[in-house]
This record gives C-alpha cells, sequence and structure tokens, in this order.
C-alpha cells in the first residue's frame, strides 16, 4: 500500500497510538536504528568508517541506536550538545575523511531558528563534502514547510522514518534532502492517514507491486494482450521513435505498429524487427485491432506533415481508445472533452507543463501538486505523469502518488521516449488498462528502479541501457 506523506502533528499523533498500545519507544528506536545501520552499510564498503552525529532528541536517539548496531565498518559516535564548543572536535574529525557522516543531529521536533554555532556546525558539515545519510528529515530543516531554520545539512540520501514529511517534498526541502526513502517498518502501528479526503499525496514503495503485473494466462494469445500504434519520429529525432517502440516492446504487449513521417522511416525501419513500421500516410485512421495508442516521442521536426497535428487531435476527441500524449504531441492536444470512460494520460516534464497551463516552469516547479491537478481539470480529468525529481501520478481528484526511484543520471536526452512507451506497452494490455493508476505508477517506479540499478552497475549507462533494462527490476 503506498505511503501517505504527513505532517510533524500526525507523526507524533501517530507515535502516540503506538504507545497507547503498549509498544515502547525503545523498542521503535532499536528498530530505527537497525534500518538507520542497515542503509549506512549500503552506502559505504567493508573497512569504511562511519561518522554518526547525535543530537538530544529522538533523532540522536535513533543515530545512538545504529551506532551500537553497526557491524562490518569502524563507527566512531560525536555526541553533538553543546554547540559552542562541539565545532573544534567536528572539524578533527572531518579531517579524518570518514566515509559517511549519519546526520542526527535535529529532526521533526525543531522549531526556532538554530543559533550562530549551530549554523556554523551545519556548515562545516556541508562543506566537508562527505555523503550524508541523514535521519528522518535532514538537521536544519522544517518538516512541515521545507523552510531552513537558518542552515540545513545537504542530504545525499534521507532516510526518513515511518512515512515521509511534508517539507521533504516541497520546493525548498526536496534540494537538501537529496534522495528520500522510507523505513516504514520500525515498529508503529499501522498508519492511521491512509484514504483522508480529500485524497492526500502518496509515497509509492516497491511492495505496492509485488503481484504486478499479474501473472500471465497460460492460453493468451498475442490479441490478449493489445496492440499500440505508436505515432513518433521525424528527421533528425528518429531516435526518440525508435527508443519509445523499444520500450514499448519490454512492457510486452501482444503488438507494436510505428508510424512515422516518411523522411525518418528508413533509420527507424533499419533498427526495429518486432515492431511492425509504416510511413505515416494522410487520411490515417487507426487500426481496428489497435487498444492503445501513444503520440509525440520524436515528433519535433519543423517538416512534419500537415495531418499529424490535426489526425491527433480527432483521435483525442473522437476514438474510445487508450491514448498517451507525450513531448510535442502535448502541444496538439485540445482541452476538449474525449469519449466517455476513455482512457487518457498525458506525460509532461514541467517545461511542457507549463506550456499547458500557459504559465511559466517556475510556477510549476513551485507546486507541483496544484499543477498536475489543474492541467488534469483542463483536459477533461486524464490522468497526467508529471515527471522530474519525484515524478507525481494522478488525476483533478484523488490520491497523487509520488515517485522516490530514479537519480539525476536519468536527465539524459531520451529518458521520457523511454518512459512514454513502456506506459502505453502497459496501457495496451486490456488486463493493465483496467487499473490505470496501479499501472501507471509501476511503469513510473519501474523506470526509476531501472535506472537506480543501472547507475549501482556502472557510472556511464546510455538511455539504449536504459530500454533495455527498464521492467527487469521486481
Amino acid at each position: 500500500m503506498p505511503i501517505p506523506v504527513i505532517s510533524p502533528a500526525q507523526m507524533r499523533e501517530w507515535e502516540q497510538a503506538t504507545w497507547a498500545t503498549g509498544q515502547t519507544e525503545a523498542d521503535v528506536i532499536a528498530r530505527a536504528g537497525k534500518r538507520i545501520a542497515r542503509r549506512a552499510r549500503k552506502l559505504t564498503r567493508p573497512g569504511d568508517t562511519i561518522l554518526f552525529l547525535a543530537g538530544k532528541g529522538h533523532n540522536g536517539d535513533d543515530t545512538r541506536a545504529a551506532y551500537k548496531q553497526l557491524d562490518g565498518r569502524r563507527a566512531e559516535l560525536l555526541e553533538m550538545l553543546l554547540p559552542d564548543t562541539d565545532l573544534l572536535p567536528l572539524e578533527f574529525k572531518l579531517r579524518e575523511r570518514p566515509a559517511l557522516i549519519v546526520d542526527g543531529l535535529f529532526g521533526i521536533g525543531l522549531n526556532r531558528p538554530l543559533n550562530g554555532d549551530w549554523i556554523k556546525i551545519i556548515q562545516a558539515v556541508n562543506a566537508a563534502g562527505i555523503p550524508i545519510l541523514s535521519v528522518d528529515v535532514p538537521s536544519g530543516l522544517n518538516a512541515e514547510t521545507g523552510e531552513s531554520y537558518g542552515a540545513v545539512i545537504q542530504a545525499t540520501v534521507t532516510l526518513t522514518l515511518g512515512a515521509p514529511k511534508t517539507g521533504l517534498l516541497t520546493p525548498a526541502g526536496v534540494g537538501p534532502a537529496g534522495r528520500l526513502e522510507i523505513a516504514e517498518d520500525i515498529g508503529l502501528v499501522p498508519c492511521p492517514f491512509h484514504n483522508l479526503v480529500p485524497g492526500p499525496l502518496q509515497a509509492i514503495v516497491p511492495e505496492d507491486f509485488a503481484n504486478w503485473p499479474p501473472m500471465r494466462p497460460v492460453l493468451g494469445h498475442k490479441g490478449t494482450f493489445g496492440h499500440l500504434v505508436v505515432v513518433a519520429g521525424s528527421l533528425g529525432y528518429h531516435g526518440a521513435a525508435v527508443l519509445a517502440t523499444r520500450a514499448a516492446q519490454r512492457a510486452q504487449p501482444g503488438l507494436v505498429s510505428l508510424y512515422t513521417p516518411e523522411s525518418a522511416y528508413n533509420p527507424v525501419a533499419a533498427q526495429l524487427q518486432a515492431a511492425m513500421v509504416h510511413p505515416w500516410a494522410t487520411n490515417f485512421n487507426v487500426p481496428d485491432h489497435c487498444t492503445a495508442l501513444l503520440a509525440g516521442p520524436g515528433l519535433a521536426a519543423a517538416d512534419l506533415p500537415a495531418d499529424i497535428r490535426p489526425t491527433l487531435r480527432r483521435i483525442w476527441r473522437g476514438n474510445p481508445r487508450a491514448m498517451v500524449m507525450d513531448a510535442s504531441a502535448l502541444a496538439m492536444v485540445v482541452s476538449e472533452p474525449s469519449p466517455k470512460n476513455s482512457l487518457r494520460v498525458l506525460t509532461p516534464h514541467p517545461g511542457e507543463a507549463a506550456e499547458l497551463l500557459r504559465s511559466t516552469t517556475e510556477n510549476v516547479q513551485a507546486n507541483r501538486l496544484a499543477s498536475l491537478r489543474e492541467i488534469s481539470r483542463r483536459y477533461d480529468n486524464c490522468w497526467v505523469v508529471l515527471k522530474g525529481h519525484q515524478t507525481l501520478i494522478g488525476r483533478s481528484e484523488g490520491d497523487v502518488f509520488v515517485n522516490l526511484s530514479g537519480n539525476p543520471h536519468l536527465a539524459q536526452g531520451g529518458a521520457g521516449d523511454v518512459l512514454a512507451g513502456f506506459i502505453a506497452g502497459l496501457l495496451a494490455q486490456p488486463a493493465l488498462a483496467a487499473q490505470p493508476g496501479l499501472t501507471l505508477r509501476y511503469a513510473v517506479w519501474a523506470h526509476g528502479a531501472a535506472a537506480d540499478r543501472l547507475q549501482a552497475a556502472r557510472p556511464n549507462w546510455i538511455i539504449e541501457d536504459l530500454a533495455a533494462e527498464i521492467g527487469t527490476v521486481r
């Protein structure tokens, strides 16, 4: 089940509900410490030194518990209780260049500006250039708003405990948090904040997909798994069509047909085998056996056939089949009703979202959740995948889901084409299209998880590797 993003006050309420059952704070702290120690080990190598910085509050307690449970590494603990005298010993330890710093200085209880001594301590930790694992929230961060209390730890990874805090997903908080991960199982009672109305922001976790996609029926055939039609590519942008088609094939629909302008036909067709490649023809109609259509990747050349735009608009307005609009095709959709109960998906990055809203990228990024809901509202309550760091998936009403997989190395040309192709390849399959929200969440998570696996294996992977890897992580 996805994990709701909660406020510090809700976290306190959750803790009180746990203590009321007889569960002890000491047991929860010990379990949290075990999770922190496990993550610290994964961020380092045998023999490395890990420096634990423990403050006065529960974050400090969690950090001390992790220090006691660490094995296979050299652990050092600094009790950071007196900021006017603690800076000097910290500087000595930083000169020894530990492999990792575990930040347990402040947690969600911080509610006032830091004094000058604490600011100097946080600045010294940041300036050291050493990877940092923050416990629950980066120290100095307002856990509700993401704003700084004077200085904020710039974490490499933030391991948030129980559930993500609202401040970690605000424009101010996402940068200091670094890679956001969740230590869910720390001994708290089941989260009481699921299914709030209106729908809260929910964090996607890998366990959501334990049985998804479902096993295929043994008597299934190509027709069982759908036929995806892709409209993509143009002169100079043929690679986008190839990447999207290959990613669609990784989703394993029964058939994939690609329609591309004649100027791109030869380089596209030469790189694809199982997909059926056709030159775009005037008076194009969606084949009767098509179950989903993807349009957009690589439709960027100035000399596109003149009828592509009106044809895609006609399909958007009148064809009941599932439709995914990506990249250049986003500018071709219209804010008019689509057929009743038809599945429509838009996949903008922030700049494209700004164009859809006639706004600016800065405004979109300042409130990504509101931007997603407004795009969906304007375009007939369609599904929206708002790409970027912590991609959002949702509609104008109900839950919106935030994805935490992926890494900055996805910032390469073609990553969006791979995602669009994989999404469309899944939605072409009737059994998966019947649960579009779950399928979209899976596609986005799988895209990021594939990038994480590639990054762990080698630092110089390219998008062609992503198109081959997507869908392999379970």
